[in-house]
C-alpha cells in the first residue's frame, strides 16, 4: 500500500486531495494546524481506517520528522493563503511559507521522499503578459507593499525546492496553481468566487474591487487534484515547474455578471475602490492566465469543468451548508 503525507490536508485543496488519495487506495497522513483549514472539510472521510490526522503546525519539527518518515510521497499544501490574510498578517505569511517549507524539504531530503510542492500564480507578480509560461520573469512590486510578500515567499519556496533537487537529489515537482475554486473554499480570506456566490445568495450586492477588468482563469479543484495525482508518477516531472489552471479567461466584472445570472439575477453589482477593501497603496495583478502547454505535454492534462459548473458547485455547497 502506498502512503502519503498531505500538509494542510484539512484545507480547501488539501481535503479534496486527501479524499482522492484514499479513494485510490493510499494510506494518508494529514498534518494541519487549522489556521485556515477546518476538520469539517474531512467529514466525509474522518472515520476512514487509512486516514491519520495530526493537528499540529508543520513547524513542530519532531512531529514533522515522524510523519515524513511514514510517507512515500509528500504533498506540501500548508501555507498562508488569501489576499486579505496576506495584507493583514504579512509576518505569518512569510514565516509560515518559508520556514515551514524549509523544514519539510530538509527532512524529505534526509529520507529521499518525493515532494509535490503547491506554489502559486502569484509568483508571476505584476508581469503583463497575456499568458504566463513557467520560464517567464517574475516581477514584484516594492517591499513596502505587503501584498507582494506572498508571491515572494512562494518564489523562495520554489528556489529552495529546486536547490534541494539539484544539490541533494530530492525528487521535487512544483505546481503553480491558478485560482483553484470549488466546494469548501471560503471567501473570508479574499477568495473572489465564494465571496461573490455568498453575496448573491444573501440578496446582494456583489462587491467588485477596483474597475473589474482584472483577468483571471478559474480551475475546478477536482481538475487540480487530478493534476497532482498524474504528476506523482510522471518520471519527467521531477525538477520541473508546471502551471496548473484553466484556459478559460474572464474579467472579474464578467464573473460578477455570471454569478448574478446563475445564482440571483436580482442581485446588484457595486464597485468598491481597492483602498476601501484593502487599505491605502494596495496593488492588484491585472492579468493572471496560465500557459498550460507544458502540463498538457507531460500528462495530457485538460480541465474537464468550465466556469458555469464551478459556480454551480460552489452555489450548491454554500446552500447545503
Amino acid at each position: 500500500m502506498r502512503s502519503a503525507l498531505v500538509t494542510g490536508g484539512a484545507g480547501f485543496i488539501g481535503s479534496h486531495l486527501t479524499e482522492r488519495l484514499l479513494r485510490d487506495g493510499w494510506e494518508v497522513h494529514v498534518i494541519d494546524d487549522l489556521t485556515t483549514g477546518c476538520v469539517g472539510n474531512l467529514d466525509a472521510v474522518r472515520e476512514h481506517e487509512r486516514l491519520h490526522l495530526t493537528l499540529n503546525p508543520i513547524e513542530n519539527e519532531p512531529v514533522l520528522m515522524e510523519l515524513v518518515d511514514r510517507a512515500e510521497v509528500v504533498y506540501h499544501l500548508a501555507a498562508a493563503v488569501g489576499v486579505k490574510l496576506i495584507v493583514e498578517d504579512p509576518v505569518r505569511t512569510i514565516e509560515t511559507n518559508i520556514h515551514g517549507t524549509e523544514l519539510l524539504l530538509k527532512h524529505c531530503a534526509k529520507k529521499g521522499k518525493k515532494v509535490l510542492l503547491a506554489s502559486t500564480s502569484e509568483v508571476y507578480g505584476k508581469g503583463a503578459k497575456g499568458r504566463f509560461a513557467e520560464g517567464d520573469d517574475l516581477v514584484f512590486g516594492p517591499t513596502t507593499r505587503s501584498r507582494w510578500s506572498y508571491g515572494c515567499s512562494k518564489a523562495i519556496d520554489e528556489f529552495l525546492a529546486l536547490a534541494y533537487c539539484r544539490s541533494r537529489d530530492l525528487p521535487v515537482v512544483i505546481l503553480r496553481l491558478f485560482n483553484t475554486v470549488g466546494p469548501r473554499q471560503v471567501g473570508r480570506y479574499g477568495m473572489v468566487v465564494p465571496r461573490f456566490v455568498q453575496q448573491a445568495l444573501d440578496g446582494g450586492p456583489i462587491t467588485v474591487y477596483g474597475d473589474g477588468q482584472q483577468v483571471r482563469c478559474f480551475a475546478h479543484v477536482e481538475d487540480v487534484v487530478e493534476a497532482f495525482c498524474r504528476l506523482t508518477d510522471c518520471e519527467g516531472a521531477v525538477g520541473e515547474i508546471f502551471n496548473v489552471g484553466s484556459r478559460q479567461s474572464v474579467t472579474i466584472a464578467e464573473l460578477a455578471e455570471r454569478v448574478c445570472a446563475l445564482v440571483n439575477p436580482q442581485a446588484a453589482i457595486v464597485y468598491i475602490p481597492y483602498e476601501e477593501a484593502y487599505g491605502p497603496g494596495f496593488e492588484d495583478i491585472r492579468m493572471r492566465a496560465p500557459d498550460v502547454t507544458k502540463l498538457q505535454a507531460a500528462i495530457g492534462f485538460e480541465p474537464s469543468q468550465d466556469l458555469d459548473r464551478i459556480l454551480l458547485d460552489v452555489k450548491k455547497h454554500l446552500t447545503d451548508r
